[in-house]
């Protein structure tokens, strides 16, 4: 996905319980990115740099996000 300024926002899509963003920060941190998003099970939230979205909110995640 890309935000409104030309940079891409990593997306991580977990399904299990565990839903620690590793691999996504890991990915923000090499590609320097402002955020990220992780789609999962779990409520609505922010924590390090990481929106978390529910799964069944995923339709609220547009192509124009701005930081």
């Amino acid at each position: 996905m890309q935000s409104g300024f030309e940079e891409v926002v990593p997306i991580e899509v977990k399904s299990g319980d565990n839903v620690r963003p590793t691999s996504l920060r890991r990915f923000m941190q090499r590609a320097q990115t402002p955020f990220g998003v992780r789609v999962s099970a779990k409520n609505f939230g922010f924590e390090d740099r990481v929106f978390s979205v529910p799964l069944y909110a995923m339709f609220c995640l547009s192509r124009d996000m701005t930081v």
